[in-house]
């Protein structure tokens, strides 16, 4: 055996003692890798969120809800996937959305006097504890923009940690479009409670396409809105089911753009250097047609090009979030790459009206980023690519788009 020297021989030693302790595996020695939260750094995470959403979004309400968080005693905290314990179980909240809600049962709700209960978040994930008989060790955001302030400001009410990762890594218009699905880990047991109490299950789904159908149709069953606890992952599965930092990704966004800011740098130009992406398009809104149907928000937004882009015109289509967008009429960007828009002056998300829209006369800048392989499989593909929405055209990763682009 090699001679050790003084500090192996101290190491060996302690190991040796620990392993002697009745009931102490070795593999269970390090504490979880939590870490707690500044507001700054919960202010940089909520901005960056917001930048990874490929939407619009505003931050301010959130930025507000977790300052009074804190104010009030509250601490925030976040955990490594990898410090989840193999048996832990991490379930996603979020709110779910039904663009076209049925206006005959938000009248008649009103007129029945049915009041709407408090905020019923933390009782989605009671629920689901309830039901499926399991304490929950974690939460992890569902997807960015809203779901992000959603996790971390019930994790902190709760008392339990938020995931460094995310089952989506952006925005998705659909249930179904998620990462854990990807890899066969389904988003069932759900459990859902409307605005005003109804308490649902949804103990088994053919796929998970039911599962958004099903989610979907009740909340546009109640009045556009509803909260759902879904997608339960043990420690265990969470390699497969979620993207490992994907929270630190959000901080560093809102870190460079408040940064490039406070220095009097382009904030657009240290995002793409940061998000290794692409600066697609600055322009002004010139369009924006806007309808709610099937539970979504469907968007087509034109925009006149300024600066550098002076003279050239931009598209891009909206299911909830950036789906497809079109330089001059030529593709330039598609789903499951991500299409942030921003504000050129900030870097921070434009705010734009409803979910997905775009505000007429609105200054915007367009940035391209590379979507993660898991995204970029063929199963990701499937659920989110260019043909899921009705077009005829197969998915072109952005890179070899601004190659093109770049030789025309």
């Amino acid at each position: 055996m090699p001679r050790l020297n003084r500090a192996q021989s101290c190491s060996f030693l302690l190991f040796l003692l620990l392993s002697s302790i009745p009931g102490l595996s070795t593999s269970a020695q390090s504490e979880p890798q939590l870490r707690t939260l500044s507001e700054q750094n919960l202010v940089d995470i909520l901005v960056g969120s917001c930048i990874q959403s490929t939407r619009n979004c505003d931050p301010s309400q959130s930025i507000a809800d977790v300052k009074a968080a804190l104010a009030a005693g509250k601490v925030f905290k976040t955990i490594l996937p990898a410090s989840v314990p193999d048996d832990g179980m991490v379930v996603a909240i979020q709110g779910i959305g039904g663009g076209g809600a049925w206006q005959h049962v938000i009248d008649r709700t009103a007129e029945q006097g049915i009041p709407r209960i408090g905020d019923p978040k933390r009782s989605t994930v009671e629920l689901f504890a309830d039901y499926t008989g399991k304490e929950v060790t974690a939460l992890v955001r569902s997807e960015a923009a809203g779901a992000t302030a959603t996790a971390l400001l019930l994790g902190a009410e709760m008392g339990i940690p938020t995931l460094d990762g995310g089952i989506t890594g952006r925005a998705v218009p659909e249930v179904q479009q998620s990462i854990p699905w990807i890899n066969g880990i389904a988003s069932v047991p759900t459990a859902i409670i409307t605005p005003w109490g109804d308490q649902i299950i949804i103990k088994h789904a053919i796929d998970e396409y039911r599962v958004e159908d099903i989610s979907r149709a009740i909340a546009v069953a109640s009045g556009g809105e509803a909260i759902i606890t879904m997608t339960p992952m043990s420690g265990a599965q969470l390699e497969r089911g979620v993207l490992d930092g994907n929270l630190s990704e959000a901080e560093r966004y809102g870190r460079t753009v408040r940064e490039a800011r406070e220095a009097g740098k382009d904030p657009i130009a240290a995002l793409v250097q940061v998000a290794k992406g692409y600066k697609l398009f600055e322009g002004v809104v010139t369009k924006s047609d806007e309808r709610g149907d099937r539970g979504f928000n469907w968007v087509e937004a034109e925009f006149e090009g300024v600066n550098e882009y002076a003279g050239q015109s931009y598209k891009v289509f909206v299911k909830n979030e950036n789906i497809v967008a079109w330089l001059d009429g030529e593709i330039d960007a598609v789903s499951p790459d991500y299409i942030y828009n921003l504000n050129p002056e900030t870097g921070e998300s434009t705010i734009g009206v409803g979910i997905g829209g775009y505000a007429v006369g609105e200054k915007v800048a367009m940035i391209g980023v590379p979507a993660p392989a898991q995204w970029r499989s063929e199963k990701g593909i499937e659920l989110i690519g260019p043909r899921h929405f009705g077009f005829d055209f197969d998915f072109v990763p952005i890179e070899d788009l601004q190659s093109r682009k770049k030789r025309d």
